[in-house]
């Protein structure tokens, strides 16, 4: 396996175990740039079941680089961990995560979420699972992962070696809120909710759920992908709304819709011989969804008659441009710089004949893309257990983080972009 970069790189962990932080859509540094967050295991790639656990914890990037645990959990998947986050803006001395409890009367039965202060270690737990954080640090959003597992296995939760049944579109479940002071937690919009919110033919018999929630940096905004679809078994019969709301559920908008035609629902289709990723590529896709700040929706998905990088106005205007129209052609994890929105991080879905992914910057201002290195990845890891590079910026712009396998270990790694940016 190989890697090609000109940029200085750092391979954090450095010894028989496994490391990985997840999800592209939130930062593992702190703000001081000081600790990066991540997650250890002694596999590479296993198969997740309910009792496999993992270290929860920080590399100490201003003492001696090492890893230190401040938590163990059970509730985790390769692609986004155990949503491991900082809590808040301001010194960030506090992590949340999820794990599985015993509480078989929770909202979300054996799952909750836990808060850990690094300095003091002071750790309690809140009573509902949680996606992301607000940036202000006052409330997080929650779901079923559950109803992911059956839905999207690739993002859920492992429930012993079974899928649960769930309803299609039940009255009772949906989005979350929680207050991180003190575990109150109330349903913003449930999934009958969003069945009734600009209703389609093909949600009538199709089960529901939501993902990518993120919450903009002033905290006063939501956003989510509502997906539906009648063969869960099959990623290209989903079906996608980008969605944005208010903390409290009210103000619902729909920016996007890619409802069409599936010809994989008849009878004589065969889902094993969709490809690996053939999803994250296919035309129809809506997906990884980011704010570039208060009121801009950054996302890949079909737009007008093509399918492109766009940018979203969260307004009634409904406002949509291409981004990068004939540069970036295909689908990756995108973010824009914390300091300067001239700057789009991103990456690709491996290459079908080198199996190589690229990492990149693309630049707003002038069009220009600038390409921060190849990594291989191993065609023989299956849809659950890849390791895609989900790249994260460090608050100062000039430096990003990435999960990779290229040298075999899942690992993480720090690449040096001050060069470019």
């Amino acid at each position: 396996m190989s890697h090609s970069t000109d940029f200085p790189i750092r391979r954090m962990g450095r010894d028989d175990k496994h490391y990985f932080f997840g999800y592209y859509d939130k930062s593992n540094w702190n703000r001081a740039g000081t600790r990066l967050l991540g997650n250890q295991v002694p596999w590479r790639d296993a198969y997740l079941t309910p009792d496999l656990a993992a270290n929860v914890g920080y590399f100490d990037l201003e003492g001696d680089s090492g890893f230190k645990p401040i938590g163990r959990t059970t509730a985790w998947n390769w692609q986004m961990g155990c949503q491991l986050q900082w809590v808040g803006m301001g010194g960030q001395s506090q992590a949340i995560y999820n794990i599985r409890t015993d509480d078989a009367d929770a909202r979300y039965p054996y799952f909750a979420s836990e808060i850990v202060d690094i300095d003091t270690g002071g750790r309690r737990q809140l009573p509902i699972p949680i996606y992301v954080a607000a940036p202000d640090g006052e409330y997080a959003l929650s779901i079923d992962y559950r109803r992911l597992y059956v839905t999207h296995e690739t993002i859920g939760y492992s429930c012993d070696r079974y899928k649960p049944v769930l309803d299609n579109c039940p009255p009772d479940d949906g989005i979350y809120r929680v207050e991180l002071a003190t575990g109150e937690y109330r349903l913003l919009v449930s999934y009958a909710d969003l069945a009734n919110f600009h209703p389609r033919n093909s949600m009538r018999k199709a089960i529901h759920w939501v993902s990518h929630i993120e919450v903009n940096p002033s905290s006063d905004r939501i956003l989510f992908l509502h997906r539906w679809t009648e063969r869960v078994e099959d990623e290209t019969c989903f079906l996608h709304r980008l969605i944005t709301m208010n903390p409290d559920g009210s103000g619902l908008r729909l920016l996007e819709c890619s409802d069409h035609p599936l010809p994989q629902l008849e009878d004589d289709f065969d889902p094993g011989a969709v490809g690996t990723f053939d999803y994250e590529k296919s035309e129809w896709q809506i997906s990884h969804p980011l704010w570039r700040n208060d009121t801009e929706i950054i996302v890949w998905g079909p737009h007008d008659g093509g399918i492109h990088y766009h940018l979203y106005e969260d307004r009634d205007s409904g406002k949509v441009t291409a981004v990068g129209r004939g540069v970036l052609t295909e689908n990756g994890h995108m973010t824009y710089s914390p300091v300067n929105p001239r700057w789009l991080l991103s990456d690709t879905y491996p290459d079908s004949t080198t199996h190589e992914r690229v990492l990149f910057l693309f630049d707003m201002e002038t069009g220009n893309r600038h390409e921060l290195g190849s990594f291989y990845a191993d065609p023989k890891l299956s849809k659950e257990n890849r390791c895609d590079l989900h790249p994260r910026w460090r608050a100062d712009g000039r430096a990003v983080c990435i999960d990779s396998m290229h040298e075999l270990d899942r690992d993480m790694y720090i690449i040096d972009v001050s060069s470019v940016v």
